[in-house]
């Protein structure tokens, strides 16, 4: 069996759990509501605030879908009831960014500021204080909308081996380069 797709999914207070006929999982909590689409093979049941999925066969197919659908709805329960964030961080001489509701200015190093308008889903929080690197924190309820954001913007200017700047993870370790040797 899949270890990840046998695993049960415990349901925390105030989430509830419905499937329609067309296999569309519904996860309702305090923090907000998620839909997602699920195989059709693969069957949900609920019982005593634990929710275990299922599949028909042990065909490749079949296991590779058990252990997607479990992380998949298991994501959606975390983020309705606990949410997600994610913080970045600027590196770098004059690098900026400030907020204003959803729209980021990120001031890079270009000719230019670059501006980001971050999905209404999520809610965005900019710290710049005064001996510290400049934070964008993301907060949501959907796990994949958060990391796909967080990519986009780190893709403005990736951090680079040499002097380690640009915009990264908070907590990123980035693999440094020792530049050119002299004689």
């Amino acid at each position: 069996m899949s270890r990840v797709g046998k695993a049960p999914i415990n349901l925390a207070d105030g989430v509830t759990v419905t499937v329609d006929k067309s296999n569309v999982v519904t996860v309702k909590g305090p923090k907000g509501e998620l839909k997602e689409a699920i195989h059709p093979d693969i069957a949900l049941k609920v019982e005593d605030g634990v929710l275990t999925l299922t599949r028909p066969t042990d065909q490749k197919r079949h296991k590779a879908m058990h252990g997607l659908s479990r992380a998949l709805v298991s994501n959606m329960v975390v983020g309705v009831s606990e949410g997600y964030t994610r913080q970045l961080e600027l590196q770098g001489v004059g690098y900026r960014v400030t907020n204003t509701g959803n729209l980021l200015e990120l001031i890079l190093g270009y000719s230019h500021p670059i501006y980001f308008m971050v999905p209404q889903e999520l809610k965005v929080t900019t710290e710049m204080q005064k001996g510290k690197n400049p934070t964008i924190t993301l907060e949501g309820v959907d796990k994949q909308l958060i990391g796909q954001v967080a990519a986009k913007i780190r893709a403005f200017r990736k951090p680079e081996p040499y002097k380690g700047k640009g915009v990264k993870y908070v907590g990123e370790q980035i693999r440094r380069k020792a530049g050119k040797t002299a004689g």
